[in-house]
């Protein structure tokens, strides 16, 4: 379980509706670029957002969670504002354009 990862879908709509600012990140050990996206997201985050809570999902492990964010295509990462979705991108993510993005 990495830090800041989440395991309940009870925990993530809350997490939705009390952080003005948050980026779900959908990852599975099985997938490459789940592994390899994550340390430049990480990085991203921490450098440029630093008030962007970044909150790993396993889907592989959290089906039920995967499933109500059609996590299916993986990575996918999907960023909130005040509880709405603003945006959501999945399998070839560029750091730029994701830095535009937010």
């Amino acid at each position: 379980m990495y830090p800041n990862e989440i395991d309940s879908l009870e925990a993530v709509d809350k997490m939705i509706k009390e952080t003005p600012a948050l980026l779900l990140y959908f990852y599975s050990d099985n997938c490459a670029p789940c592994l390899s996206l994550r340390p430049k997201v990480v990085e991203l985050v921490c450098d440029h957002f630093p008030k962007l809570k970044l909150t790993f999902i396993d889907a592989e492990h959290q089906p039920e969670i995967a499933a109500k964010f059609n996590a299916f295509n993986l990575p996918l990462l999907v960023l909130f504002f005040e509880g709405n979705e603003y945006n959501r991108v999945s399998k070839f993510i560029a750091i730029p354009q994701l830095l535009d993005t937010i």
